[in-house]
């Protein structure tokens, strides 16, 4: 049997995660591409979130303090699971594993998975649309945008966006449990 000849491969996480990443770089190769979802990323860092929980602290009364003080609660929760689960895993990025895709911008730390900006976005997300529920759509929207900026920048693998989504959805729905919680055992 001619090597041409057989059937391809079956599409599974371990070939559609590389597969998708090598699209997402050459999509990336345009210009006006990669610089929105560079902007997206940079913003995604932390300077979008840091200005909504700053906005909220100081615009939004005794709500918006509390929201911001959950929000940086949450975030820090979330910097120590990314971490120890990255420290753990030690995935390579997708541009160091496959020459294909290139990195379009500076990766914050070694490892891949899983993606911190994911987690980070969707549970402040939750946070702060549970407290000012008119927020919900617009940062859903920018949060689709970081996870997607992630993959298209050469930085993650899409089960990284996945799972980052995953446990930040989670983390999102306990903070506001317990903060449910804390609120009503208070006087």
């Amino acid at each position: 049997m001619i090597p041409s000849a057989l059937p391809p491969e079956p599409a599974t996480w371990r070939t559609l995660d590389p597969r998708l990443c090598r699209a997402a770089s050459r999509w990336a190769a345009w210009q006006g591409v990669h610089r929105f979802f560079g902007a997206v990323s940079r913003l995604g860092d932390g300077w979008f979130w840091y200005g909504l929980i700053a906005v909220l602290a100081l615009a939004g009364g005794g709500r918006g303090i509390r929201a911001a003080l959950q929000m940086l609660a949450t975030g820090f929760i979330a910097w120590l699971l990314y971490r120890a689960l990255k420290r753990r895993t030690r995935r390579p990025r997708p541009f160091r594993a496959h020459p294909e895709v290139v990195a379009r911008a500076l990766a914050l730390d070694e490892y891949s998975f899983p993606s911190g900006h994911t987690l980070h976005a969707i549970s402040f997300t939750i946070v702060a649309a549970g407290w000012f529920p008119f927020l919900a759509l617009p940062l859903a929207v920018f949060t689709l945008l970081v996870a997607v900026s992630r993959v298209v920048l050469g930085l993650h693998y899409p089960s990284d966006v996945l799972a980052g989504l995953a446990i930040g959805t989670v983390l999102g729905g306990v903070s506001l449990w317990s903060g449910s919680i804390l609120a009503t055992a208070l006087p």
